[in-house]
């Protein structure tokens, strides 16, 4: 059921978070996203983002990201790196984790959010095979959710409907929101490539969801 209320959705491109976009349009009477420009070696996402957000009648804004330039620690930052290592500082870590990403992210978001009276933050992480990335964990978000809303003292809510999914429960509920077709136009490979390279952390997870959930993924039909 739909409430009168406005949101803001973290729109990357991706699998997840057009999913996670189609969620919040069942929710919400006013949908809103919002994508970065970072410097990611897979800048490709972001035409598959305004893609999408046309496709669902969706106001989409692209904000840029200049503080990554000075911070090139990330595979997903240069493109000399391998995606398939360790991250340089904290090897617990995936060489493609980007130190802050959600921290900025869910900042810009919540301020867009504030200027457009949206209370309603929508992300689309996951815990359940987050890759490793510690800015996806619920802990965190609900860190996020209170520092945000004291620092701006206007309510913040964040919303993440797919935290305790893994990738076959992802594949599933954008089936049951009608949505499957989308996925044909979103990006997931972090080498940039238009088609899946089948081999960076990204690519395998995303394969490996479709095919146990028995679901051709569209973005191999195009």
């Amino acid at each position: 059921m739909k409430t009168n209320s406005k949101c803001v959705v973290l729109l990357s491109g991706g699998q997840d978070s057009t999913t996670a976009l189609f969620w919040a349009k069942k929710k919400f009477k006013t949908v809103m996203a919002v994508s970065f420009n970072y410097g990611q070696r897979h800048k490709i996402e972001l035409k598959s983002a305004a893609k999408i957000a046309k496709l669902a009648r969706v106001k989409h804004t692209i904000i840029t990201v200049k503080e990554y330039e000075a911070i090139q620690n990330s595979a997903l930052l240069d493109k000399t790196s391998s995606v398939n290592k360790h991250d340089k500082i904290n090897k617990k870590l995936p060489a493609s984790f980007v130190p802050g990403r959600n921290i900025l992210f869910l900042t810009a978001a919540a301020a867009y959010g504030y200027v457009n009276k949206a209370e309603n933050i929508v992300i689309g992480v996951s815990q359940a095979d987050y890759s490793g990335y510690p800015d996806c964990r619920g802990e965190f978000i609900r860190s996020m959710e209170k520092s945000l809303s004291l620092g701006m003292e206007y309510p913040v809510k964040i919303h993440t409907p797919l935290l305790n999914k893994n990738k076959i429960q992802t594949v599933l509920l954008a089936k049951k929101l009608g949505v499957l077709d989308m996925m044909k136009y979103t990006h997931t490979c972090y080498e940039g490539n238009e088609l899946p390279c089948g081999k960076c952390p990204a690519c395998v997870l995303r394969a490996k969801g479709f095919k146990e959930a028995g679901i051709t993924d569209p973005l191999l039909q195009k």
